[in-house]
């Protein structure tokens, strides 16, 4: 049978009227319910997964692509362990914000309400299937899940799961639809469905955020590539700026909150970067270097201004020294992609500046740029970080997947003339 996007989404356009009722406790059991399927479903999760990675190989995909595909026992434990943490955080839907009564008497406030649906363009990690179906639906949302082709089977085995449990509940199960087809062509036509889509969210590479950003007639929340920022100031302390440093570059290279490039004030230079030196070549950092550090490095390669605008996802970093603290801003303000930026420093008032500064999503002051994600932040899993500042900007959970109606309490007033 023929896959139409349309009917695809006009049917979760349908259904997404059972979810946004269902109560909080409903959407917890329901949640619990598919955590606790996918890991009675691992083995064939794990046999799906199996033929990505085949074909990944098989077309000569890279080392670090085929293990974004790839699913373990501990992995697919992990998937369902974060759907169960996405069931047992508190449920947004109807919250009641800033109630207050206005001189006629009214009382105005402000409630918490799903947004409807959601398209969520995926690239390469299954576990983004999960994810994002576990969010949309603790938010009251149904979604439409497009993902790559090169992990189709392992999404087709999780969405299985998710539908299995669906049913069970009596639901239906185009609250979730994965499209079948990842084509460009069916993605174009996704993306136009403005009568019944809400949002659309990408999250993969600037190509594919590129091509739904141009062509989507919905609107878009971007998820932006990462070119994170560490600034050493002239006050901060080598012990600090050496952990963040090697935390945010070595421990997890491949992802969007790894440092990307590192500052230094030239107060630091002579001190510092000997011991930056000796870091990178002990973890096999690759450095492109600007001419005023270069010679601190052994196997440093000079910088261009490419390497400022790079988001290398490797064990490779971009290295500056800057004459100042404006300095600093402004090339964090010119190159910069606004996800996550790090300020090493012991000075109160140069802290708070770079807080005021720079309007990154998350701004940090002697913390690794790691902790830019959801849950490290405090609120569960994400469907990603945005980089459009719209009404969610920075890591999005499940709250940030809802928007806000005013809520008006009288007792028969009416306006005067």
């Amino acid at each position: 049978m023929s896959f139409s996007i349309q009917q695809a989404a006009r049917e979760t356009r349908n259904a997404s009227v059972t979810i946004a009722a269902l109560s909080a406790e409903r959407k917890r059991k329901l949640l619990m319910a598919i955590s606790q399927h996918i890991v009675a479903q691992t083995d064939s999760i794990l046999d799906a997964n199996n033929l990505d990675t085949e074909n990944a190989r098989a077309q000569g995909h890279d080392k670090t692509v085929v293990d974004r595909l790839m699913l373990t026992k501990q992995r697919v434990m992990s998937i369902a362990n974060a759907v169960a943490d996405i069931a047992a955080q508190p449920d947004p839907v109807g919250e009641v914000s800033q109630m207050h009564t206005l001189p006629s008497g009214l009382q105005v406030g402000k409630m918490r309400i799903p947004l409807g649906v959601i398209a969520m363009i995926y690239e390469a990690r299954p576990q983004t299937t999960t994810d994002a179906a576990a969010l949309c639906l603790k938010a009251g949302n149904a979604v439409i899940l497009r993902g790559s082709n090169e992990a189709l089977h392992s999404n087709l085995a999780l969405a299985a799961c998710i539908h299995h449990v669906l049913k069970e509940h009596d639901l239906d199960p185009a609250l979730v639809t994965l499209v079948p087809n990842p084509s460009r062509t069916i993605l174009k036509q996704l993306v136009g469905l403005k009568q019944d889509i809400d949002l659309v969210i990408p999250r993969g590479g600037e190509g594919l955020i590129e091509f739904v950003t141009d062509h989507s007639r919905i609107p878009v929340i971007q998820h932006r590539k990462g070119v994170c920022h560490l600034y050493v100031d002239a006050h901060a302390r080598h012990d600090t700026a050496l952990a963040l440093l090697e935390d945010g570059k070595t421990r997890h290279a491949d992802i969007c909150n790894a440092l990307e490039t590192c500052l230094v004030h030239v107060d630091q230079a002579a001190s510092l970067l000997p011991h930056v030196a000796r870091l990178c070549a002990a973890h096999g950092v690759v450095v492109h270097a600007c001419e005023r550090a270069i010679d601190y490095f052994d196997e440093a390669m000079p910088a261009v201004r490419s390497d400022w605008q790079a988001e290398y996802l490797a064990l490779e970093i971009a290295i500056k020294v800057v004459d100042s603290y404006d300095d600093a801003v402004g090339h964090i303000r010119e190159h910069g992609t606004g996800h996550t930026d790090v300020i090493a420093t012991d000075h109160y008032q140069t802290a708070q500046r770079f807080i005021q500064d720079v309007h990154s999503a998350v701004v940090m002051v002697n913390a690794s740029a790691r902790f830019a994600t959801s849950e490290q932040l405090g609120m569960g899993a994400e469907i990603g970080v945005s980089s459009s500042k719209l009404h969610a900007y920075g890591p999005m959970g499940a709250h940030a997947l809802t928007t806000e109606k005013f809520v008006v309490l009288g007792d028969g007033e009416v306006r005067q003339p």
